[in-house]
């Protein structure tokens, strides 16, 4: 047994922690769970704790259902929003074969694979979300209410927001998650809240761990919280703009010293990387019929593939340089939205700036306008094409990406395209109010 397993056997029996759930994600990104007694953690250390994995979603055929949950001791924290006792703690879980060996459809080994493709090439790579969400007065089954009439970096003195936020970062930083930044968002009931980066597993973690603390909180102060990327057709719509950089040892491979914007030739391949393969992998960053909806209503949503510096309509911007400060040098992605999973969508995003930097791809000239206010001809000028206008479209682009097929291994892929193309056709079936409110009086 290794040190941090005797760490979590020594604190669970110290702070009298009767109940540990073990936490992993379906390959949609739904968190489950499953709670042990303390007595069996020594067993599910050594050899994991068997589970029927044609109970999970996209996890394994009826014939082959037998999986095992292997916890990770370093991902153990004290559950905080249960005060009663005895505790209750929670470690995210690594899904295995009966044989031991990695299961292809776990989500967290996706990721891990690219990683270790990238620590092949000398790199480790970081991230760092911007989290959006709206708070509701009540949750599915009313017409959708936000707890507030408030605006962008609004203070609303003893608002419903701002008591939700206080209360929800002292429990994400109780569990070790560092929370950078929160403010109220352009939205009625919408928020944000910024993770400090940290390295693509811990942050897809901590994003699970977010939207857990977010929905417990919600419910102890009688609101609902959703991460639905578009509930509201007049307002915004919920992202996740993600800042990406690898770090080459201890210094940031995306930075150097007097070029433009202190962007390397790193920087620039792997941005470059995003761009070429952005329709590629955008059925993985805004996997629901309704992202959609989000990315074509404008505002701070992207829609046409291209990059720039100050440029927020651009699908990957450069942030300010911070003089003095090479290691922030960064490329932040603002397509990608609240509701994915954080795994698989990290996971397409590095394969694809890896693939820019293995196959030196050009980066194109830099989106200096506002490619909204462009037309189609000028954009196409410009050679800026638009992102997948639809579900369907992102579907159709992704099943011919062999970076995609590759990244996400054979069982997701599949099993990704199969579900995506079924919610495509219940969608498509569905009779909408916008119809009924137009045509009934037909």
């Amino acid at each position: 047994m290794d040190r941090q397993q005797e760490f979590v056997l020594r604190t669970i029996e110290e702070r009298d922690i009767r109940f540990v759930r073990l936490w992993f994600t379906d390959v949609l990104g739904t968190l489950k769970s499953v709670a042990v007694a303390p007595a069996e953690l020594e067993g599910a250390f050594a050899e994991g704790i068997g589970f029927d994995g044609s109970a999970i979603e996209g996890f394994a055929r009826v014939f082959e259902a037998d999986m095992l949950v292997k916890p990770d001791p370093a991902t153990f924290q004290v559950l905080p929003w249960r005060g009663e006792n005895p505790g209750t703690a929670r470690m995210f879980c690594d899904i295995l074969l009966p044989d031991g060996t990695p299961s292809f459809a776990d989500p967290r080994n996706v990721l891990r694979r690219a990683l270790t493709r990238a620590a092949d090439l000398g790199y480790t790579f970081y991230t760092h979300p911007e989290i959006e969400f709206f708070l509701l007065k009540q949750g599915p089954g009313e017409a959708p209410v936000p707890v507030d009439q408030a605006g962008y970096f609004d203070h609303v003195p003893h608002g419903t927001a701002h008591d939700f936020r206080r209360q929800a970062i002292t429990l994400l930083e109780s569990m070790g998650i560092s929370v950078e930044f929160s403010h109220h968002e352009g939205a009625p009931g919408q928020n944000e809240i910024d993770l400090r980066y940290a390295d693509a597993l811990t942050t897809a973690d901590n994003i699970m761990t977010f939207r857990a603390v977010i929905k417990e909180v919600a419910l102890e102060q009688g609101v609902y919280a959703t991460f639905m990327p578009k509930p509201f057709a007049q307002h915004p719509g919920s992202g996740m703009h993600t800042h990406l950089s690898l770090f080459a040892g201890d210094g940031n491979a995306f930075h150097e010293a007097g070029m433009p914007y202190q962007l390397s030739k790193v920087g620039r391949q792997f941005i470059a990387g995003l761009l070429r393969h952005a329709a590629e992998i955008t059925a993985v960053t805004n996997q629901w019929v309704n992202s959609y909806k989000r990315l074509v209503g404008g505002g701070e949503a992207p829609q046409f593939v291209c990059w720039g510096h100050n440029n927020r309509s651009a699908l990957v911007r450069v942030p300010m340089y911070k003089p003095a400060k090479g290691q922030s040098t960064r490329a932040e992605v603002r397509s990608i939205d609240s509701a994915c999973n954080p795994y698989l969508a990290f996971a397409v995003m590095l394969n694809a700036g890896l693939k820019g930097i293995e196959e030196g791809y050009e980066l194109p000239d830099e989106a200096e306008d506002d490619v909204w206010s462009l037309t189609d001809g000028e954009r196409k000028a410009l050679g800026i094409d638009p992102l997948p206008g639809s579900l369907a479209e992102a579907i159709a682009v992704m099943e011919r990406s062999e970076l995609v097929a590759e990244t996400l291994g054979e069982h997701v892929f599949e099993f990704f395209l199969r579900n995506k193309r079924n919610e495509w056709q219940d969608y498509r079936a569905h009779i909408s109010q916008f119809e009924l409110d137009q045509y009934l009086a037909l």
